[in-house]
């Protein structure tokens, strides 16, 4: 165990070198295996896993993924989902804002990256509410928190990840995925009534669309609806796989973008270049916390920790909640992604000893993921709105951020309490 422990020693002393984590747990790993089995099968264990992973088949759904996505930010799918969105509600306190939120819960199903549906967001949204006179912390923290559905209603680069990692179905992921995505719009919107209730000059409301209106704006979205259908219903319904689906999504997303002229060649080769530079990243991630697993599991720390918690007399509930505890905690100074392969190899044994579903507590991960990403100090969608939105400035984001923080935080708590929230929907693909 004490191999391990300085492992993660070594890997944290790294990061505070500035060392980017994906090295750092890459030469933690390496290392480690070298000082425990030999040089020899060091260079061998890295070999294998730099070629299995650029060579397995199942992780081509993650470039796919991220090209229908980037295909779709540029079809320009997501303004009409903002106006269908706010033809319907705009005209209420708060609608622009409860728009948002709706409009961020679409291009989530099509898109899969956090980052992205924030971005893209901020360049959709933002305006209108400004011109209307939304308060800016207001608005920051509704784009910010609807960003993060990105990830949870599926297709999910971090779902997929996570099912790859862990061996898990990732059409049950997706399955998984909708109905916690879904209440976390709805608390996300809940939290804009109750801030708008207590300061109503946080967001005027603005004018109410005719039905003539509202249904001209929904013929806008016809797109988002085949992709959904297509993708994910094919993958629901068991007629191709969760890397067959992204294909076909990754090129009705380019059939999208060609028939609405917004496809040059100079922005192809943009989409290529930013989808391989993304695919680039993760793969990194990936083969540096496979090392570092490898290392992990060649130590007795996995068993000992086990061992430990069991000796405990907790409940296997409250230990979810104890690494949920940490995961928030490691939230507010980790980048997300990087925590969670760093942490898979110790707490999946654990909770899957427990007897827990691997696909429930897929999805808790990727609640903790959507928290962190908005978690002040080094939440990614706050410092991508403060790129983009840079006369807003840092500390207003990360004021309007805190409120949607606690929205997130109970409906955590809502999915340990009742996993049937989770679980229901893969029972029916069973």
């Amino acid at each position: 165990m004490t191999e391990a422990l300085l492992g993660f020693g070594a890997i944290f002393l790294l990061a505070l070198m500035r060392v980017p984590l994906a090295f750092a747990m890459g030469l933690v790993g390496f290392a480690g295996v070298w000082l425990t089995r030999g040089l020899v099968p060091a260079f061998a264990s890295t070999s294998q896993v730099v070629h299995e992973t650029g060579f397995a088949y199942t992780l081509s759904v993650i470039p796919l993924f991220i090209l229908m996505g980037n295909f779709v930010a540029r079809a320009g799918l997501a303004h009409e989902l903002f106006q269908a969105a706010y033809a319907f509600i705009g005209h209420v306190r708060g609608g622009l804002a409860h728009a948002t939120i709706a409009a961020c819960a679409g291009f989530g199903a099509i898109c899969g990256s956090s980052i992205a549906t924030a971005a893209t967001m901020s360049k959709v949204a933002y305006p209108s509410m400004r011109r209307l006179g939304y308060s800016s912390s207001l608005s920051t923290g509704v784009m910010a928190a609807g960003g993060t559905l990105g990830i949870m209603i599926p297709p999910s680069t971090i779902m997929v990840i996570y099912g790859i990692v862990t061996q898990t179905n990732i059409g049950h992921l997706f399955a998984a995925g909708v109905i916690p995505g879904l209440l976390t719009a709805t608390m996300l919107m809940l939290t804009v009534m109750v801030m708008t209730a207590r300061d109503p000059e946080h967001a005027p409301p603005g004018e109410r669309a005719s039905w003539p209106e509202r249904w001209r704006a929904l013929r806008g979205i016809w797109g988002v609806v085949v992709l959904v259908i297509v993708v994910l219903g094919g993958i629901y319904g068991g007629f191709f796989t969760a890397t067959e689906g992204a294909g076909f999504g990754a090129f009705g997303a380019f059939l999208f973008a060609l028939l609405r002229r917004r496809l040059t060649w100079k922005v192809l080769f943009e989409v290529l270049v930013e989808s391989a530079r993304t695919t680039a990243m993760l793969f990194t991630l990936l083969i540096a916390a496979t090392l570092f697993a490898n290392f992990v599991n060649f130590t007795t720390l996995p068993g000992d920790l086990k061992e430990w918690i069991t000796h405990q007399g907790w409940s296997p509930t409250m230990i979810v909640v104890a690494m949920m505890a940490i995961y928030v905690i490691l939230g507010t100074v980790m980048e997300e992604l990087t925590m969670v392969l760093l942490t898979i190899p110790l707490f999946f044994p654990i909770v899957t000893s427990l007897g827990f579903d691997p696909i429930w507590f897929g999805v808790l991960i990727v609640m903790i993921v959507q928290i962190g990403l908005i978690s002040p100090p080094v939440g990614m969608n706050l410092f991508v709105l403060n790129a983009l939105l840079p006369d807003v400035g840092l500390g207003n984001i990360f004021r309007g951020c805190w409120p949607f923080v606690l929205a997130m935080v109970v409906t955590l708590g809502l999915l340990i309490a009742f996993p049937q929230l989770s679980l229901w929907l893969p029972s029916l693909m069973r």
